[in-house]
Order: structure tokens, then sequence, then C-alpha cells
């Protein structure tokens, strides 16, 4: 799996680094959050993990919690920083559901550009959802046994 992990970094590497400036910790705004030199409504923190409530959130009590080491994606975490967070997400998700009397949640992480990330520092999206909240689901398309077949030929190849 390390292995792997190498790949998959060493590989995405110059996807990732596209503008230098605002992969730059000293230009990021988390960076900045973690530093104390920008404010944030602060709902946890402990020595490697930050969360805190979202400027603009979907629903009431959507909390982003960050690793405090900078990393742009998810992918080029340690591992320790990762359990970490997950600790944190498990200890802050049940507080914050009791307290804005949600119905669950959303784990929500955007890794990339194309996939919404606007702050290239890692971080993770809980979003609690109320039975009439009007979210919507990304749309989910069809496929057949043949195509999926392919497309996990064509990912196990690129693993090898």
């Amino acid at each position: 799996m390390l292995n792997t992990y190498k790949y998959l970094c060493k590989k995405n590497t110059r996807f990732i680094i596209k503008n230098k400036k605002q992969n730059n910790m000293d230009n990021c705004i988390f960076c900045k959050i973690i530093k104390g030199e920008i404010p944030c409504e602060k709902i946890y923190e402990d020595e490697y993990t930050l969360a805190f409530l979202d400027i603009m959130p979907v629903n009431e009590g959507h909390t982003l919690v960050i690793p405090k080491k900078h990393s742009e994606q998810l992918i080029l975490n340690h591992d320790g920083d990762l359990h970490h967070v997950m600790d944190t997400i498990r200890k802050v998700v049940p507080i914050i559901l009791k307290a804005v009397k949600a119905d669950g949640w959303n784990l929500g992480v955007n890794n990339g550009k194309a996939a919404g990330q606007a702050v290239f520092h890692t971080h993770f999206h809980l979003i609690q959802r109320f039975a009439n909240d009007g979210l919507k689901h990304w749309p989910h398309k069809n496929s057949t046994p043949e195509e999926r077949t392919k497309l996990a030929e064509k990912i196990q190849q690129v693993l090898k």
C-alpha cells in the first residue's frame, strides 16, 4: 500500500502543483487560521487538528476539520495526520448533531479544482443534514457489468 501511495503522490504532483502561489503555505488561508492570523469560530482544537465553522455553510453546523500540517490534497497527507483528523471527526460529529438537532450528516472532501476544491489545504466538510433540507445527492449514471469490468482492469493496470 505504501508503494501505491508513493506512486500516486509522484504521479499527481504535477496535477496538484499548478498554482504555486495558492499552494504556498505562507498564502494558505487555513494555515493563517491555524496560526491565529485570521479568526475562525473554533469548535475543537488539539495538537494535530482544528475544527471550525465554515463561513459559507451548506447547512447549520457545517464544520471544517483540517490537519495542522499543510498538504494540498488528501493523498499527500501522512497516515498519522489522517488518523488524527478522523479521530477529531469522530469526537465532534456527535456533539454538532446534538447541538443543531440534525437528522444525519455527510462527510465531504474535495480534491482538485475540478472536484470543487477552493482552498488547497486538505480539509473535510462535516455537513449536517435535516430531513427536509432540500439538498440533493449527486446524480448517478448507469453502467453495464462489462463497462465496470473494463474500467476495473484499466485501474488495476495502473496500480501494477
